[in-house]
């Protein structure tokens, strides 16, 4: 089947306002004209393609936020073309749409990155749209800090926080308290800037979670606690991508490692962990403890000290956390309420 490309936007679209494109590529017709619905409301451009050829023609001439491709089609597979877009559009959010779950398939083009996210078909509207939204999301970070300065960084940070309310005002804190831990090792002042930036960011990836998981008021299952663990990766992508320093991706990687060894996602022990990263999850640990969260209030300052040196060699890094223990309370940024 060889016809030409088309073009769908929502009506609602302001004349010349330049938006996020969505290409969408299958070779049945009714498969696009059911996604031209489903995406009716979503704040893009969606571009449609019936073959991979042409899709390819409109990644040479389009900056393209999301690529969603079929997989079984005539001429070159969707596996095929999201392999050849990683050159055309190296920062396009790329979903696979498959009629069956070819799981050896699909984790090969996820290991080669590929594939941000695969759909089986038949698909659910909602979380099909909710996938799309997230890799639009996830684009658009990546685009901004590409282009941003530090201000624009923080403030990312703080979009980031919207889609958590119980975490307002948490990256400005954890940097606080990272960077006086850092000031107390007379850290570089290189090494103080990127760590800042990475504990700001440090919680980038949950843009890629979906709220329902991070607001839900009570203890999550395992499959919701599993989707939690992928943020630390999910952010470490977007980070890398847009070429911020190793100290900034180390912090968003490795900030939820744990001294023992039983943290994620790669189960680092000890020094194997960057210095920055066990210097962030101190900071994060406490700020966590002493603010509110879906699951339990915050507790004191003195409670949460406590808790902290309870969590010394097991958790957290045992002389960074006696180096915390030692700085006057009133010296920290992001003093609690919880007294």
């Amino acid at each position: 089947m060889n016809r030409p490309a088309s073009r769908f936007c929502r009506a609602s679209e302001p004349a010349g306002e330049m938006r996020a494109v969505v290409l969408i590529v299958d070779d049945e017709q009714d498969v696009l004209n059911a996604l031209s619905r489903v995406f009716l409301e979503i704040d893009a451009e969606i571009l449609l393609a019936g073959n991979a050829e042409q899709a390819l023609e409109i990644l040479r001439s389009r900056e393209v936020a999301v690529l969603v491709s079929d997989n079984c089609m005539p001429g070159k597979s969707g596996v095929e073309l999201l392999s050849l877009a990683r050159d055309l559009a190296p920062d396009a959010l790329k979903i696979l749409m498959t009629a069956y779950a070819d799981l050896d398939m699909v984790i090969a083009s996820i290991n080669r990155g590929d594939v941000f996210r695969f759909v089986v078909k038949p698909w659910d509207n909602k979380t099909f749209f909710e996938i799309v939204d997230e890799a639009l999301s996830r684009y658009r970070l990546l685009r901004s800090l590409k282009e941003g300065d530090e201000a624009t960084i923080l403030s990312l940070a703080q979009m980031i926080e919207l889609k958590d309310p119980y975490t307002h005002g948490h990256c400005a804190r954890v940097a606080g308290y990272a960077l006086a831990i850092a000031d107390a090792l007379v850290a570089d002042e290189r090494f103080k800037k990127y760590l800042q930036y990475g504990s700001w960011l440090h919680d980038c990836g949950k843009v890629g979670i979906a709220e329902k998981i991070l607001n839900f008021n009570g203890p999550l299952n395992p499959m919701e606690y599993k989707e939690i663990k992928r943020h630390p990766i999910l952010g470490a992508e977007v980070v890398r991508q847009a070429r911020l320093p190793s100290t900034v991706v180390n912090v968003v990687l490795y900030h939820h490692e744990r001294f023992d060894g039983q943290g994620y996602p790669h189960g680092l022990r000890a020094g194997d962990i960057p210095l920055e990263a066990r210097i962030a999850s101190v900071a994060d640990v406490y700020d966590a403890l002493t603010t509110d969260r879906p699951y339990r209030g915050g507790v004191s300052e003195r409670k949460a000290r406590k808790i902290l040196s309870g969590l010394r060699g097991s958790s957290l890094d045992p002389e960074l956390v006696d180096i915390f223990l030692r700085l006057e309370y009133g010296s920290l940024t992001g003093v609690n309420q919880h007294e």
